[in-house]
């Protein structure tokens, strides 16, 4: 499956352009962990793009991503992709094992943060977002308190990277380097 084939499934299943901005950041964010670990960079994209395509017809824990498996398999996407979305919910009980897998779970809810931490900023730019920023809104347990961040530590812990060092300045550089596209 290629990124234009996933973005098309998007497209079809999603009408939330806010939902889809946030899929695009994700895919952003993975792309980037795909050039570090040297990994396939088109997979990347593919489990970031459609990790949530089925939120708006499955908006509950018992039926996302679950549902929506059997749509991703009778559209071609392939077995290793499903079983990266199908981890990134901790409800499914999918064990992440792969660097895609937990790449994706570490990306997920780190995308929601650093997206509202642009959207609180005078200029509403995620270029003018810096990692301390992040960090200072992170501690406001308040701020964008739908963000799991207990989550994103597992995931950063599980896919051996550093909170601020590593994982939160990748993950905003790569959404930075879209800012256009996420109306940021």
């Amino acid at each position: 499956m290629t990124r234009d084939q996933a973005l098309s499934i998007v497209r079809e299943y999603v009408k939330n352009e806010n939902l889809v901005r946030h899929m695009l950041a994700v895919e952003a964010a993975m792309a980037a962990y795909a050039q570090k670990f040297g990994e396939d960079e088109e997979a990347y994209r593919v489990a970031g793009l459609l990790h949530d395509f089925d939120w708006e017809i499955h908006p509950t824990a018992e039926g996302h991503p679950s549902l929506g498996a059997p749509i991703l398999r009778e559209k071609g996407v392939s077995e290793e992709i499903i079983r990266a979305i199908m981890s990134h919910g901790s409800h499914t009980g999918v064990s992440r094992e792969t660097k895609l897998e937990k790449a994706l779970f570490a990306c997920d809810e780190l995308t929601g943060l650093i997206t509202t931490t642009a959207l609180v900023r005078p200029s509403k730019k995620i270029a003018d977002v810096e990692v301390k920023s992040i960090k200072k809104k992170w501690k406001e347990k308040s701020f964008a308190a739908g963000v799991n961040r207990s989550e994103i530590e597992e995931g950063t812990h599980a896919l051996g990277v550093d909170l601020w060092t590593e994982h939160v300045p990748l993950v905003l550089s790569a959404m930075q380097s879209i800012a256009t596209d996420l109306g940021l």
